[in-house]
């Protein structure tokens, strides 16, 4: 493989042939690929060989269509025949010329379009003739996989228990027991450079990174085949065998080779030797010897040294189980190794014994601590997995973390790909959860997702939900019922206000590749509606609910009653129904094929003669048709929705099921009640069972009671009943007025005596998505806020006092819900920023005081009321309750829009005198979260606007501006701080810039830029440089010329993909805000207060005005049209754009973003202005022995040529004297005619289409000219060989010097056709274009009969004749 590889051969089949026989589908079935690929880091290109072996399901086969980008077929076998290939790239389409502009986005566009929206196959092999298609016995040793969407299952493909792979529809002719010999198609490739699919890091000069190299998977069809030749579609499922070759060590990557071979003595092999004197010293001797590792998809089976080159080795690997080629992966680095296995407990090592699952972790150099602390759970997670849902179906778990990668994870068969963004220490505990969850959905994704693949894209949400959903139990047992509980709750109330006029769950499976924001939806979602569909299972039919329908789901896929693997709506609904023992179609109309959310408002009442509690709810979805703003995050999704007409699923007015309803009565006892849902407006009866008096709510009541009847506070229970309160803390006298707490009033208490229930709770299983509107007093949330043992339902109780109840009573419970640390941590904060909203003037500022009293409290020095303590996060709990009340205080205003000056001033000495010194855990986050505080807290806003500082008094303008100047020094030095004791990911950096951009847009500060654009050069960490390019582009530099044009080069030629992608994000966003007027309103921010008296002046908008406004808030077309008028015609950005568009770096989806940046901006133009040089006159003089030479003058031609007189054409020399230019007649003119020249061959210049006839004498023979140039010219006389060489030199010189404008119609430009006498051939020189000019100005060309003819032509450049013998007539 060290040769170059040869130029391949691309034949095109006959179009005179009879059309081959159209079979049905693609007509054959892979069964086996095998990949040797060679991977070359300093060159970073990439070259191999893969062997296909495919097996036909029609004797008509004659054409396998494979896929292949970016790569170079060198050399095609078929069975060891040379076949007929067509080879059509479609990167070769992308090619923009350099004349155009941005308007002419519409013509790229058109050739990508088919690519993206319906990839066609790429390479086209044409079996040979020799070749038929045999029947022949199946193969053995090889799985049988179908190519191949056609199918059908119904009831008897489950309940049998035969196999039947093959779902290739058959000829009718043709009996269903044939089968056919297999074929085996050899393709040898190369790829000098990728544009898609396989990433190299760290590989160019100048980049400190470890350099390594893996595979860029997708979903999207594209991706592999990128890489190697295949079949890139999820159903082509197979076995492969993979080999690849690369350096031994880091040095032997980037040594320099002599180009040389070096031969030995008495030896006839070739090696080539390595120079290591000019080994690039990029990295030190330790680096270079470490050994270059490979992971890939499959068992390693063997490891070997080249036999070739001993500087490199071969690493084999097999994958037994079929897996699609869009799953399969590979990377090569200088990674460590780390066995997560050892993180298993020694009982369930015990208890799995063999079938344990050995878990590998790599990492690049330096990282193996942060990979340990990410990965820990790793090994339970799989345990987990294996012990309750079935068998891990390859035989090792590989996760390799690389840098650069666009997105967090990517999954490949039997591991994951993961960007290093997720490695966190053992000292960070931010974000810990969610990365966890991301990792364990990619090991879950092993059962289901790779191993069970979806049969259609309306099918992909059931892979994606049963692996989330099968993730979020064993986060359940990793985190406690709790954490599970409230994450479900918090994802609920997301769907339901996301879910409004969006396509239904089973039809965004086809809608994932337009938008991330698609899959993320259905991320959210999916999960949601399969744990009600569990509720539901587990308490109709009594079973174990949708573990067993996995499990089952996973054993079909297993012993194959699942068809290629593949899972479809229809199997899996049969699945449910017939092991749940319930019907299910109304639940799949609803919430898969259907959209939307209920929304239920519910009233009830309690009637004390038929002691029952009716109730009405009532579903209002349907009645909330209320336009929506567009949403700058979504904007370009709702263009690409429009634009492939996708219609949201219409909104169901009824949605049925059952629900539990929970009452709990006066005696303490809760009370479930199913009813069944089945109207838009529903009202039943609720039987009431309590008969005793009313209970007291919480242990303060109770003591009260006990001190005024006399008994002991800690005697026997009062009625025997033991209530569980929580937030009964701070109930001491001293407390509560040391606290300023308030107690209910004797009214209120009253009002509560005389109820008859304590709460009710809707949908207290959790069985729904909805949002319910329940009519209760407040002090009944208040009783569910402390006495049910629910986290959902005390979250909705703290949602109900923070947003609805505003008031000194609502403070204090929700300061001792703070307070408590009994409840969960999650509804602890909610009720700090709760606490925010009643911090009132009209409240006496109670909420601020509750929460300046909790810090102290908690988290001060004692006797210091804004000295903070050193830090204890060793409590994960109370390290989110201190970091949520520091954000509270934040959002605290008074009437004018400021934040009183003594939360700033407590927020500024928590920064100060921060200690972190006796901490085990970094501070990073909560350092960040003050400084935002801080920022925020400068910030003038009311009603959602923010307005510039006004003070009416001096003084309290000079303090203002005393605190601004600390707080921002105080958020530089932080900020300052990572440039020589770096945070985690530059987190401190980040928040500055931040906050940077949040007092630029408020106005507070004035400069700010140069730091942004510091933070984004190259060689900074990506997350940073994504942030500083946020915080420039949030504050309008969009628009600015500079700024603008290196975003965009950044953006098209950075070599970081998950920069590209994040700016391209990031650019998009932008648009959607300044089409809908935010991005204005965020520039004008700080500028509508007027600098005397603080007066705010308003404007009052026209009719007109307020509907554009309104416009394009709410529809497409009107924030397209607002956005072409703000940007249509900025010059800056169109060139930018233009040139991203056309760089060679960016990938197929990432050309397909920028040009719908193109569309959002630009009306196309379908013409395009061609450039072509103009004509020059050419002057032509005889040289002697028949040459003649041709002279390009400086002279343009401008006036048009004559018409030729064809009449004059055959005649005789003086005949068209008249009609040869004065140029060639002057040069070529002899002065006498000797004999020698009657005896020379006569030459005919002809301009006639039509064939001339040549005069010949013997024995020479003659030579034809005709001119093939489209616009004749006139006739030339032959030139005549003159004996005086002096003489005609002299005279080529005198003519050199002559006037240039001689004729307006130069000498043409003819193609020789040279005939010999035997064999009979014509030789065709043709004439170059027009527009091409040659580099030298003078021509001469030699004919093999001694007798010398120039070519040129008009405007253009002529060539050289072949020069022949010598031999004469």
């Amino acid at each position: 493989m060290a040769n170059k590889m040869p130029s391949i051969k691309v034949i095109i089949p006959n179009p005179n042939e009879s059309p081959a026989v159209d079979i049905p589908g693609p007509g054959f079935t892979v069964i086996h690929q095998k990949l040797e690929l060679e991977v070359d880091l300093l060159r970073r290109s990439l070259r191999g060989k893969t062997e296909i072996t495919i097996q036909p399901t029609h004797a008509q086969l004659r054409h396998v269509r494979l896929h292949c980008r970016q790569s170079t077929p060198s050399r095609i076998h078929v069975n060891g025949k040379a076949p007929m290939i067509q080879y059509n790239n479609p990167f070769d389409k992308i090619r923009v010329p350099e004349n155009t502009t941005v308007h002419q986005w519409l013509q790229l566009r058109q050739k990508i379009g088919a690519v993206l929206k319906d990839p066609t196959e790429d390479l086209i092999v044409t079996l040979p003739r020799s070749l038929p298609v045999d029947e022949n016995s199946p193969p053995t040793g090889l799985p049988k996989i179908t190519l191949g969407r056609k199918r059908s299952l119904d009831d008897a493909g489950l309940e049998t228990t035969t196999t039947s792979n093959t779902a290739a529809p058959k000829s009718a002719e043709e009996p269903h027991t044939s089968q056919f010999s297999p074929i085996i198609i050899e393709i040898h490739f190369a790829t000098k450079s990728f544009r898609d699919g396989l990433q190299f890091v760290g590989c160019e000069e100048g980049d400190p990174r470890y350099p390594h190299v893996y595979t860029r998977n997708s979903p999207m069809t594209g991706s592999m085949s990128a890489i190697f030749p295949c079949v890139d579609d999820i159903s082509a499922r197979c076995t492969w065998e993979i080999a690849i070759k690369c350096p031994r060590t880091l040095g032997d990557a980037f040594a320099r080779r002599q180009s040389n071979t070096l031969r030995s003595s008495g030896s006839s092999s070739t090696e080539s030797s390595i120079d290591w004197d000019q080994t690039s010293r990029r990295f030190t001797w330790e680096d270079e010897m470490r050994q270059l590792t490979v992971v890939c998809s499959g068992e390693l089976t063997d490891e070997v040294v080249d036999v070739k080159d001993e500087s490199k080795k071969v690493v084999s690997f097999l994958c037994a189980n079929p897996v699609s080629a869009q799953h399969v992966g590979f990377s090569v680095g200088p990674y460590e190794y780390v066995d997560l296995a050892a993180f298993r407990e020694a009982d369930e090592d015990e208890r799995l014994g063999q079938n344990a699952v050995p878990v590998h972790g790599y990492c690049l150099p330096g990282r193996e601590g942060e990979l340990m602390a990410t990965c820990i759970p790793m090994a339970k997670a799989i345990d987990y997995f294996t012990l309750t849902y079935g068998s891990y179906p390859f035989s090792s778990y590989v996760l390799c973390f690389v840098d650069d990668l666009p997105t967090d994870i990517v999954k490949i068969a039997s591991g994951a790909f993961c960007s290093t963004r997720l490695l966190l220490p053992l000292d960070i505990q931010d974000g810990i959860d969610e990365v966890t969850r991301q990792l364990v959905d990619a090991l879950a994704s092993q059962w289901v997702g790779i191993n069970i693949t979806p049969s259609t894209p309306a099918d992909v949400w059931i892979v994606v939900g049963l692996s989330y959903y099968i993730t979020d139990m064993f986060m359940r047992k990793l985190c406690g019922h709790n954490e599970h509980r409230f994450r479900q709750k918090v994802r609920s109330d997301r769907v339901c206000e996301l879910d409004v006029g969006r396509p239904s769950l089973s039809a965004l499976g086809a809608l994932i590749n337009l938008d991330p924001s698609e899959l993320e939806f259905m991320i959210l979602k999916a999960p949601l509606v399969l744990s009600i569909l569990d509720r539901r299972m587990t308490k109709s039919g009594g079973t174990s609910g949708l573990s067993r329908i996995i499990s089952r789901i996973i054993l079909m896929a297993k012993v194959g009653d699942l068809a290629e693997g593949c899972i479809s709506n229809s199997v899996f609904q049969k699945t449910c129904e017939r092991l749940g023992h319930l019907q299910l179609n109304h639940f799949f109309q609803q919430w898969v094929y259907g959209a939307g959310c209920p929304r239920f408002t519910v009233t009830q009442k309690f009637n004390k003669k038929k002691l029952c509690v009716e109730m009405l709810i009532r579903q209002t979805q349907a009645e909330h048709k209320q336009p929506r703003d567009l949403d700058p995050k979504t904007f370009i999704r709702d263009i690409r929705e429009g634009q492939r007409d996708v219609k949201p699923a219409p909104v169901r007015s009824v949605f049925t099921g059952p629900m539990t309803i929970r009452i709990h009565e006066a005696d303490g006892t809760p009370y479930e009640h199913i009813v069944e849902i089945r109207e838009a407006s529903t009202k039943f009866e609720i039987p009431y069972n309590t008969k005793y008096k009313r209970l007291k709510r919480n242990r303060r009541h109770q003591e009260r009671a006990r001190a005024a009847s006399g008994r002991d506070a800690m005697g026997e229970e009062q009625d025997g009943v033991l209530l569980y309160c929580l937030g009964d803390v701070l109930q001491s006298d001293e407390e509560m007025k040391e606290w300023q707490l308030s107690e209910l009033s004797k009214d209120e208490e009253q009002q509560m005596s005389q109820e008859s229930y304590e709460w009710i709770r809707m949908d207290s299983d959790s069985e729904w998505i909805c949002t319910v509107n329940l009519s209760m007093p407040w002090y009944m949330f208040l009783s569910q806020l402390q006495q049910d043992r629910d986290v959902a339902a005390q979250y909705e109780s703290v949602q109900y006092l923070s947003n609805h109840y505003e008031s000194k009573q609502s403070s204090t419970h929700l300061v001792r819900v703070l307070m408590d640390t009994r409840y969960f941590h999650g509804v602890r904060t909610a009720a700090a920023h709760g606490l925010a909203r009643c911090a009132k003037e009209e409240l006496e500022w109670i909420g601020m005081f509750h929460l300046q009293k909790a810090f102290e409290e908690m988290f001060c020095k004692r006797g210091a009321t804004t000295k903070p303590g050193c830090n204890d996060f060793s409590d994960r709990r109370q390290y989110f309750v201190q970091c949520a009340i520091v954000e509270a205080m934040a959002k605290i205003r008074d009437n004018n829009g400021r934040v009183p000056s003594r939360i700033q001033q407590s927020l500024l000495s928590y920064l100060q005198f921060n200690d972190n010194s006796k901490n085990e855990f970094s501070d990073a986050h909560y350092v960040c979260t003050l400084m935002k505080a801080l920022a925020e807290s400068l910030v003038v806003e009311k009603d959602g606007k923010s307005y510039r500082p006004h003070f009416d008094d001096e003084d309290d303008e000079k303090e203002e501006r005393k605190i601004i100047i600390e707080v921002v020094d105080e958020i530089d030095r932080h900020r300052r701080s990572d440039q020589w004791k770096p945070s985690f990911q530059n987190v401190r950096t980040q928040a500055g810039l931040e906050c940077k951009r949040r007092l630029l847009q408020a106005r507070v500060v004035e400069l700010g830029e140069g730091v942004m654009l510091r933070a984004t050069r190259p060689g900074n960490y990506d997350v940073l440089r994504l942030k500083a390019f946020e915080t420039l582009i949030e504050i309008g530099k969009l628009q600015d010329d500079v700024v603008v044009d290196y975003l965009l080069h950044t953006m098209s030629h950075d070599t970081s993909p998950y920069v590209r992608d994040g700016l391209r994000r990031l650019m998009m966003r932008e648009l959607g805000a300044i089409a809908m007027g935010i991005a204005k309103k965020k520039k004008s921010s700080g500028a509508e207060e007027e600098a005397d008296g603080g007066l705010v002046i308003e404007t009052e908008e026209s009719t007109q005005d307020r509907h554009s406004d309104l416009a394009r808030r709410q529809t497409v077309a009107g924030a397209l049209t607002a956005l072409k008028e703000e940007l249509g015609g900025y010059e800056p950005l169109k060139d930018a754009l233009w040139d991203a568009v056309k760089s060679k770096d960016i990938g197929m989806f990432e050309l397909r973003d920028l040009l719908d940046v193109c569309e959002l901006l630009y009306d196309p133009q379908m013409s395009l202005l061609v450039k072509l040089k103009l004509p020059r006159y050419w002057r032509a003089f005889h040289l002697g022995q028949a040459k003649m030479q041709f002279t390009r003058t400086g002279t343009f031609r401008l006036k048009p040529a004559e018409k030729f007189d064809w009449s004059t054409v055959g005649k005789s020399t003086k005949a068209t004297k008249r009609s040869v230019s004065p140029v060639a007649t002057r040069k070529t003119q002899p002065a006498a005619t000797t004999k020698r020249q009657k005896k020379e061959p006569t030459v005919v210049v002809v301009t006639s289409p039509e064939k001339p006839t040549t005069k010949k004498r013997k024995p020479t023979p003659s030579v034809r000219a005709e001119s093939v140039v489209p616009e004749p010219s006139k006739q030339q006389p032959p030139p005549l060989k003159s004996k005086k060489r002096k003489a005609v030199k002299a005279e080529a010189a005198a003519a050199a010097v002559e006037d240039e404008e001689e004729e307006d119609r130069p000498a043409p430009t003819p193609t020789v056709k040279r005939r010999k006498p035997t064999p009979s051939t014509k030789v065709v020189i043709p004439a170059p274009p027009p527009a091409a000019v040659p580099p030298r100005p003078k021509l001469t060309l030699k004919l093999k009969t001694g007798l010398g003819l120039g070519l040129g032509g008009v405007g253009g450049g002529g060539g050289k004749g072949s020069e022949g013998g010598k031999k004469k007539g």
